[in-house]
């Protein structure tokens, strides 16, 4: 079976590829032909992230595995059949940590079509800015009443604070 893929880059205006692609490839090789096709070398450090249908990043499938074991999941030993299972399907990639350049993958079609000389692009659409935007990182400020706790002059003796209950 073949994949169908729509990988948009994260900038102002459109730029998309839609490629198609063995199932049975591995995360690795999508990254090496997702940062061609977009004009990259593939050379800088990347990670898929798992997605969901709010584009929310979740866990993480990095180039390499990091453990001292090899036991890790990586983009070497995870296949996009294992990832995208169906049509809908979403993954977030992020190539070059320094310019975070950042690309939404979803499974567009699953066709049963036999395909030759894959991976390949099949529709392309716009052209990369020459440099990524700047990303707005965002977080929850989740602690502020421990913040004021420690701006607090009731900080005499650390062992006196009892932290799961404040």
């Amino acid at each position: 079976m073949a994949y169908k893929i729509r990988v948009i880059l994260d900038v102002e205006k459109d730029v998309f590829r839609d490629i198609l692609v063995n199932e049975a490839t591995n995360l690795e090789d999508l990254h090496f032909f997702i940062a061609k096709s977009f004009g990259f070398n593939g050379q800088e450090m990347a990670s898929f992230y798992r997605s969901n249908n709010e584009w929310e990043q979740g866990d993480e499938i990095p180039l390499f595995d990091m453990s001292e074991d090899d036991t890790d999941v990586s983009m070497n030993n995870c296949l996009l059949n294992s990832v995208l299972t169906k049509v809908g399907h979403k993954l977030i990639y992020v190539y070059d940590f320094f310019s975070m350049w950042t690309f939404f993958v979803e499974l567009s079609e699953i066709t049963t079509k036999k395909e030759k000389d894959l991976p390949k692009i099949t529709l392309s659409f716009g052209f990369p800015p020459e440099k990524a935007p700047e990303k707005e990182f965002k977080a929850e400020k989740m602690y502020d009443d421990f913040d004021n706790f420690l701006d607090s002059d009731d900080l005499e003796n650390i062992d006196d604070i009892d932290f799961d209950n404040y």
